[in-house]
């Protein structure tokens, strides 16, 4: 029998009764959501272990717990869900909303266990493609890509495409893993959060590590045959506590060779000649946009040999532009040797959001 609103309990009394004789969740909760979530406030109320008498208490607790496992199932079957070849993933909260996409939390069911996923969205179908070239260049790094560099970049899971019931539009979707999947404390943010958080510059003493891992990102990205095309703060995001950093966002990626498929409008003047005339990327493109990430995020804390060496990176003719991450990398040592000493371990924290 289907649980309407009138059947809502007033007593603790007659709450018990009504829990002990559901089976499922219809029979507690109605169809209709805010009606369903009334229903489990005014359960909760009534069954919280807090207002049992003591000698009910452990039998109370088991009652509470039993009301939660029930509104868990009724709220899981309530979401919707995206059905593949490998998985059944039920949609959680969306945590973010970018140029191009969607990025919503998921989890599906394996070996009796449930596990997260990062569901990436289109959001219209005309981007499809470039979701496909994100897959197609995760999959590239996976394959082709050192393995000891794995981690900087996101992994992903699958590629699919998921007819919407509503409309009959298909989009791509890609089931990435959360990049917090192995990560024992803190979360990861973008260079956007740091360049926000330190509006008057970020000493360059502190930018140095993040430097050098996006150097590396991008020489391991360029050794398997890619440009990332799209080496903005947004698409760059770092652990402080674990000095980790991590290239997203993989849609603008090309061969080494072969045109930026588009570019995020709002930061035009970050890119090189190449890509807003259409030509081809080389290695030379991805460290023109890193320089000028690296730059926005520093400010007026770099000092002058930084602003020179970062000069050379961004020079307006890609052949003149360093194309070797790795002995790009070489030189920034020598350069901060030069400045700051031998390199040392800096502590890095992200202020605390006023609430």
């Amino acid at each position: 029998m289907t649980a309407t609103a009138a059947d809502a309990p007033g007593t603790r009394a007659a709450a018990r009764t009504a829990l002990a004789a559901a089976r499922r969740p219809t029979d507690l909760f109605p169809a209709d959501a805010s009606e369903a979530t009334r229903t489990y406030r005014t359960l909760a109320r009534l069954l919280h272990p807090d207002t049992a008498p003591l000698t009910e208490r452990r039998r109370a607790e088991a009652e509470f717990a039993r009301l939660g496992a029930l509104w868990q199932q009724h709220t899981a079957a309530a979401r919707p869900t995206l059905t593949t070849r490998r998985r059944t993933y039920t949609l959680g909260a969306t945590l973010a909303t970018g140029d191009l996409a969607v990025l919503r939390d998921a989890s599906y069911a394996q070996d009796g266990t449930r596990h997260r996923a990062l569901l990436k969205i289109p959001r219209t179908v005309t981007d499809n493609d470039l979701l496909e070239r994100e897959a197609r260049s995760l999959e590239r790094l996976a394959r082709h890509g050192e393995r000891r560099h794995r981690a900087y970049a996101p992994r992903l899971m699958e590629s699919f495409r998921h007819r919407e019931p509503d409309t009959g539009g298909e989009r791509r979707v890609n089931a990435l893993v959360p990049l917090d999947a192995h990560v024992p404390s803190g979360r990861f943010h973008t260079l956007a959060e740091v360049r926000d958080a330190h509006p008057d510059g970020l000493d360059p003493r502190d930018a140095a590590w993040m430097w050098r891992r996006l150097l590396v990102a991008l020489g391991w990205a360029h050794r398997a045959g890619l440009v990332h095309g799209a080496v903005l703060p947004e698409h760059v995001l770092i652990h402080p506590g674990l000095h980790g950093l991590v290239l997203v966002d993989w849609c603008y990626s090309t061969a080494l060779g072969d045109r930026v498929p588009a570019l995020v409008e709002r930061h035009r003047a970050f890119y090189p000649p190449e890509v807003t005339g259409r030509r081809p990327a080389t290695e030379a493109t991805d460290i023109h946009l890193a320089s000028r990430t690296m730059a926005a995020v520093m400010g007026e804390c770099a000092p002058k040999p930084v602003q020179a060496f970062l000069r050379g990176c961004t020079l307006p003719a890609e052949a003149r532009r360093p194309h070797d991450a790795w002995q790009l990398l070489a030189e920034l040592d020598a350069l901060l040797d030069r400045l700051y000493g031998p390199r040392t371990f800096r502590p890095f924290t992200m202020p605390t959001p006023h609430p």
